[in-house]
């Protein structure tokens, strides 16, 4: 079993209510080998919202509590993001997940890059909070760019 990030399978709950479907991913949810989930809407953000981006480390930071998650307006969304991690982590543990495809440089998911932080479109290594709590927990997890 796999939890994938819903965007991936279609949804429309990206930041600005879009999607990033690939057709190669949508089949192991036909296949019953997937369960989708969107830990920013889990964490109870609304869709669309505004994008938000990692300040000063990476998703392992934000759960230690050495970083924060803010928006472009400068809100704190930091709650939000660990708990839409903590339920994605409920939901793979429940259903006996043992890898996550996400989606690559999300604040939540990026598995591998993550925006830098200043909303400049730039980018840098680390993992987002979701994909940093499941791997914390012994959870596979790639993007995919690379599934």
């Amino acid at each position: 079993m796999k939890i994938i990030s819903a965007c991936l399978l279609g949804c429309e709950c990206r930041y600005d209510g879009g999607h990033n479907r690939v057709e190669k991913i949508e089949e192991w949810l036909r296949k019953g080998e997937a369960i989708p989930v969107c830990p920013e809407q889990l964490g109870g953000l609304s869709t669309p919202r505004l994008p938000a981006e990692i300040i000063g480390g990476d998703g392992f930071d934000v759960l230690d509590g050495h970083a924060c998650v803010i928006d472009r307006e400068g809100n704190d969304v930091t709650k939000e993001f660990i708990h839409g991690a903590e339920q994605t982590l409920r939901i793979a543990q429940t259903a006996k997940a043992s890898a996550a495809i996400l989606k690559e440089r999300s604040p939540s998911c990026g598995s591998t890059t993550i925006y830098n932080g200043t909303f400049s479109k730039e980018k840098r290594p680390g993992l987002g909070v979701t994909a940093a709590l499941l791997t914390r927990h012994g959870i596979s997890v790639s993007s995919e760019e690379t599934p």
